[in-house]
């Protein structure tokens, strides 16, 4: 039996009437989530006929499509041509993405949930900051809130579950942490995410052209800094985050 979980996948389902699914994986890993991503910048780049719109999740890429102007059975072939070109688990990501360096407290009141985190995790305190300040993370997804990232992933010890019981409210820039994964909070809402950073990044403008300041296949820094500079921090452009290009 083959156990090579890459051989049940990719997987073209249909999703309603006008929407193609096409998964990568059954449970998030980062070959699955940079084929999901790179297929995506695919079909955007061969601007096919019909497709009305592109997104992705974890792990898979949605086509919208218009039935009335390209049947299902040929817009799943298209799929299944352009499936067939490469191997996505390795593709290449696409070009203009960004490396972002965000300015982050960890602990203290603002984020008072660091220690318990770290525990779980089975690390003290400075460990868990370090882990975390030193892992460059994806942009996975966006999702849950406007412009909220999912990011990932993190080392095996921060395989950690979610809360039993919702925090009633984390701020806008809150850092938080589950399941090998990092939320950046882009509202201020309840979660079951332990709240381990804070930040005074902003990322949703809808004010602005491009509301969402982050994009799938974007990197990620959290950078320690000190309490006494988040007052600072609040009042620069982009709470002190600066950022270069991958590509």
């Amino acid at each position: 039996m083959n156990c090579d979980v890459h051989s049940q996948f990719p997987a073209i389902r249909q999703a309603g009437f006008d929407g193609l699914l096409v998964s990568f994986g059954d449970k998030l890993s980062e070959p699955a989530n940079r084929a999901a991503l790179a297929f995506r910048h695919a079909v955007e780049q061969t601007g096919w006929d019909g497709v009305d719109e592109s997104s992705t999740s974890l792990v898979s890429t949605y086509l919208r499509f218009d039935p009335l102007a390209v049947s299902h059975e040929h817009m799943r072939a298209k799929v299944q041509t352009l499936l067939a070109t490469q191997d996505w688990f390795s593709a290449t990501l696409q070009a203009k993405r960004k490396l972002w360096r965000i300015p982050t407290v960890f602990g203290t009141d603002q984020a008072p949930q660091l220690a318990e985190a770290a525990a779980i995790a089975g690390l003290s305190e400075l460990e868990a900051i370090d882990q975390i300040a030193n892992t460059q993370v994806r942009v996975q997804t966006i999702g849950f809130a406007p412009g909220q990232p999912y990011l990932g992933e993190l080392p095996q010890a921060w395989d950690i579950p979610r809360q039993t019981e919702l925090t009633p409210r984390v701020p806008i820039g809150a850092l938080t942490v589950a399941i090998r994964q990092l939320v950046l909070f882009s509202v201020s809402t309840p979660t079951g995410w332990r709240h381990i950073g804070q930040t005074a990044f902003r990322l949703f403008r809808p004010e602005s052209a491009e509301p969402f300041l982050l994009r799938p296949g974007d990197e990620v820094l959290f950078c320690p800094v000190a309490l006494e500079q988040l007052d600072t921090l609040q009042q620069c452009a982009d709470g002190g985050a600066s950022f270069t290009s991958l590509g």
